[in-house]
């Protein structure tokens, strides 16, 4: 056997692979990262200066401890839960997955379509901006008594609008000019960057700020936190609205006919536009509800976090590719994958303000490999799942039945040639 074959028999395997075993292998995998993590973190503090060491293993000493770094790590993202189940950090790890929540559903409709939508965080900042100027200038159009009722579903709204058309464009220009998405979505993050930018210093600027943001949202429409104190930027109903919008997506994506033609557009373009599905409409269709969910996402930064539209806007529509190839692109998985990246972000900035924690570099590096480790299976799975064909059938958390199911599902009929009630017979033809 060839090493070719070699490789393509692993990632048939990792296609082929249960959720059980994909789970198993994600915790080995972070298990590794943390090894690896811990390793590196001795050998720096070798190379470190410090007035006692922390950690000595057979004689060599080190600055830095590798399990009290982890240690702090992880409950620097968790704060003492016992004490105090609503603290400060609890709030910023959950307000962390909130928003990176809707930048992964983002990020996995486009890439179940077989889209690349690298542009999340165009369309979130495009969404970021309609709902601040949305907001700001209803604000005085409505009666008293009747703000948060009427700000925050405008402002939600005004996100997802704009942000859907935004998607749209390069969804429009791969269907209809054959444009590649990823580098036109890549040209239109910078292109919102600008633009915004622009708007907002030269004519929505705040009166006196030394920097580029518009005013203040009215108090009605910032979403407070009822559990975690306000100062914590986190509000619960905005987090199961979150999971609302999980539930709804999986919905649509797995039991609807639009959910078929969009899966099947990603499984096998030739084979659904046989059956009746109009490729090009799915594509727009597609990156606009993928845009839709990043301007929300925007929305929620805007309402819930800073109060305002500034243009120094984190890179969460970035984050948000990771957050989806993490959780295979399932819907499902947003939720666990969005928790991990929010617990790391919320622990490395408890780490790095602890008076003993390693440089944040050296955080950094930590952070990323458990990213890195976590994300190499699915990653190279998605990719098997392009290139490779496998025998058995799909496991359910990929749209497929589970083993002892044998009905044919779309994917299965599409994979394999068979027909499916949504397809037209020739004669219908």
């Amino acid at each position: 056997m060839s090493r070719r074959d070699d490789i393509e028999d692993g990632l048939a395997r990792l296609v082929a692979a249960s959720w059980v075993e994909r789970l198993l292998l994600s915790l080995a995998a972070l298990a590794a990262s943390i090894v690896v993590g811990g390793v590196i973190v001795v050998v720096s503090g070798m190379a470190a200066t410090c007035e006692e060491p922390a950690f000595a293993f057979f004689g060599p000493t080190s600055c830095y401890d590798p399990v009290g770094v982890y240690v702090q790590l992880f409950q620097g993202a968790i704060g003492n839960v016992l004490a105090d189940p609503f603290n400060f950090q609890i709030a910023l790890t959950l307000k962390e997955t909130t928003l990176l929540v809707f930048t992964g559903l983002s990020v996995a409709v486009a890439f179940r379509a077989g889209l690349f939508n690298i542009g999340s965080q165009g369309q979130l900042v495009a969404g970021a901006l309609a709902t601040a100027l949305a907001v700001l200038f209803a604000a005085p159009l409505v009666p008293a008594g009747l703000g948060t009722i009427v700000l925050v579903p405008l402002g939600v709204i005004a996100g997802a609008i704009v942000g859907g058309l935004y998607g749209a464009i390069p969804g429009a220009l791969k269907a209809y000019a054959d444009a590649n998405e990823v580098i036109t979505t890549i040209m239109l993050n910078f292109v919102a960057a600008q633009v915004a930018f622009f708007l907002v210093s030269s004519y929505f600027p705040a009166p006196g700020s030394q920097s580029v943001e518009t005013r203040t949202v009215p108090g009605a429409a910032v979403l407070e936190s009822t559990l975690f104190g306000s100062g914590s930027n986190f509000s619960v109903f905005v987090f199961v609205f979150g999971l609302a919008l999980v539930a709804g997506l999986y919905y649509l994506i797995e039991r609807t006919a639009f959910g078929y033609d969009l899966r099947t557009s990603g499984l096998q373009p030739e084979a659904a536009e046989y059956g009746g599905v109009d490729a090009d409409r799915t594509i727009v269709t597609s990156m606009a509800l993928s845009g839709a969910f990043a301007g929300i996402g925007g929305a929620v930064w805007v309402l819930m976090v800073t109060g305002r539209f500034t243009a120094s806007v984190p890179s969460l529509g970035f984050d948000g590719i990771t957050v989806s190839i993490l959780a295979g692109n399932n819907p499902l998985g947003v939720v666990p994958a969005a928790l991990l990246f929010g617990v790391l972000k919320s622990g490395s900035l408890a780490l790095q303000l602890s008076a003993e924690s390693p440089p944040k570099q050296l955080v950094g590096v930590l952070r990323g490999l458990i990213i890195l480790f976590v994300a190499m299976p699915e990653f190279f799975r998605l990719l098997g799942k392009r290139f490779v064909t496998t025998g058995r059938d799909p496991v359910a958390t990929d749209g497929g039945k589970p083993v002892e199911d044998r009905r044919s599902s779309p994917d299965e009929q599409i994979e394999s040639g068979g027909s499916t009630e949504f397809e037209r017979t020739e004669g219908e033809q």
